[in-house]
Formats: C-alpha cells, structure tokens, sequence
C-alpha cells in the first residue's frame, strides 16, 4: 500500500479544497472527517445543512469542514449565471440555470468550475451517469484531451503486489480505433502521475499477437489500429497488444506466447476493448482476487472530478479524496 501513502502525501502537501456532492450519507461524512483530521484535503459537503450538521456531530473535524446547502447558499446567483454562459447555447434559461445548480451534483461541479474548489468527487448516491453528465457538462474537457475516459488503480495482492491501472471499466462502452487509442494514452499518463513509474501498456484481447485471424472478430484489428495510433503519437509509450492478460502479467507465460513483446510480461496499465470486458475484468480482480479497486477515476476533464461505485465504503470514499487531492496537485 506504499503507493497510497505517496497519494496521501502529496495531496497532504497542497492542502486542496475537495467538495463532495453527497453530504448527507454516512459514509462520505465518514470519509470527509478522517481525511480532514489526517490533513488530507480541505472538505466541503454538499446538501441539506440541517442533515449534515446532525450527522457531523461533534466528531473531531467537524468544525474544519465546510457545508454548502445550495437550497440557501449566497453563492447561487453567481453560480446560476455562470451556469446559464455555458449552457445558454442549449436552450437552458435563467430558471433552468438556478433549479440546476441547485442539485448537489452541479453546485460542487460548479463550485470547481468557479475555481471555489480543486476537486470534486460523487456516485455513492448517484448514477455514474449523472456524476459524470455533471462534471462534462459543467467542468468540461481539459483542452489537449479527445475523449473523458476512466480508469481503476488495481492494488494486487500477492504474488503480484503492485499497482496496476485497469481502463476504461466505468464509462466509454464500445470505443473505435481513435478512442481506444486515446484511452491507452490517458491511461499511460495517469498510471506515471499517479503511481511515479514508467507505464507499460497492455492493450488486451482474446488473442496474443496474431493467435487469432484479424477478421475472426472485430476487435482485433480495432485493437492493433489503436496501437499503430499510439506509436504514431506518443511513441514514448511503451505498448503491445493484441495480448491476453496472462501474457501480459506473467513473465513466464510472456516468453511462450509473446516473446518478442516489449511488455515482457511486466504490463501495468491494461486497456480492455470494451467497457462491458473492463467492469467484468476489475470486479472479478476485485471480488475474487482480492485486489484493491479505487475508482472509476476520470480522465480528460478540465479539472478533476471523480465518481464512485454505489457499493463504496468510507474507506473507498477516503482513497478518492486522496487521489482527486493528489491529481488537484499534478
């Protein structure tokens, strides 16, 4: 768990403001205490005061955190002006811009998006859907990125006992040539952010360099195109593909089926074809494996914002806040 301790450092250094959207569940007022005793982050919940100020209680910290209850919030005009700007051009009035930010997940992606905070994070209540419609919707894509995709940081147990990125599992459903590329890319580039060490990218499949005709399954030669597309534009990225997982991770499986792979068995960032294969994949990894799975983070906003499965723990909801902290500080 090293590299978590890193997370924590260094989003301990900056101090970054995190708003969380769901104020009003235990366990993010879990989550939100300990990280402000441990000096995390600087926390803001969102949501009914009167709620959250009974759930707080007099737990050590609670009179270190923020609480923004949109209902009455003084910042809900400036919010509703800067919301109606940017969604003008979608027909959204200055009625819909104010009912709009008063929705806990749009006034903590809006308080980001006002530069009132560094990071927000959501999805212990809420859909996947609607987090991330806010955080597009409201933060927007960082300019030099092509697509918002996510990713897991695997933590796996032993024999492994390291940290791997699995993406996308959580949020780009069927990608082409071009967003499976750019997905490889983003990943490669947070594991290195994230994690301090050179990425080695897997891009995965049920075949291992050519074991199976290109036209025996539309994957294949998606995957091998994204590759061609990588080595074109990045070609610091070290990448290899189409490859089974196996011979991906294990050294001694690599030398029997892909010997001449630059990965040499030694892959840490694992692309899957398609979200339907990454959710199956990091759950099984997950639930049977016993890895640690922090995630879905996203990459490609403009700013970080995350979101979290519905079955999450105070402790996943803590991890988050690290790492949203420790991307406010990349």
């Amino acid at each position: 768990m090293s590299v978590l301790n890193e997370i924590r450092d260094r989003s301990r250094s900056n101090l970054p403001r995190i708003v969380l959207a769901e104020g009003q569940d235990r366990r993010v007022i879990d989550a939100a205490l300990r990280a402000t005793v441990e000096g995390i982050a600087r926390i803001a919940l969102v949501g009914d005061r009167q709620i959250i100020d009974t759930l707080l209680g007099d737990w050590d910290g609670f009179d270190r955190i923020q609480v923004h209850d949109p209902k009455s919030s003084d910042r809900l005009e400036r919010y509703s002006r800067a919301f109606l700007e940017r969604r003008k051009h979608r027909g959204v009035t200055e009625k819909d811009a104010r009912e709009a930010v008063r929705l806990p997940l749009n006034y903590a992606a809006m308080m980001v998006r006002e530069g009132d905070a560094d990071g927000t994070i959501g999805g212990a209540v809420a859909t996947t859907a609607d987090t991330v419609r806010a955080a597009l919707q409201i933060i927007g894509k960082a300019p030099d990125a092509d697509i918002v995709s996510s990713y897991f940081l695997m933590l796996l147990e032993s024999p492994f006992d390291r940290p791997v990125v699995f993406a996308d599992c959580g949020l780009v459903m069927q990608p082409d040539s071009l967003e499976l590329a750019n997905i490889a890319m983003a990943s490669a580039d947070s594991f290195r952010t994230l994690v301090g060490e050179a990425p080695r990218v897997a891009m995965l499949s049920f075949s291992t360099m050519g074991s199976v005709r290109a036209d025996a399954h539309e994957s294949i030669e998606r995957i091998r195109s994204a590759i061609r597309i990588v080595n074109e534009r990045r070609p610091d990225i070290a990448i290899d593909g189409e490859i089974q997982f196996d011979a991906a991770i294990i050294p001694d499986v690599y030398a029997r089926k892909a010997p001449d792979s630059v990965l040499e068995g030694r892959a840490n960032v694992f692309v899957f074809p398609s979200l339907s294969a990454g959710n199956i994949g990091y759950k099984i990894a997950h639930r049977l494996g016993g890895a640690t799975a922090i995630g879905p983070i996203l990459q490609g906003l403009a700013r970080p914002a995350n979101d979290l499965s519905r079955g999450c723990s105070a402790e996943d909801i803590y991890q988050m806040i690290a790492i949203t902290g420790a991307q406010a500080a990349s």
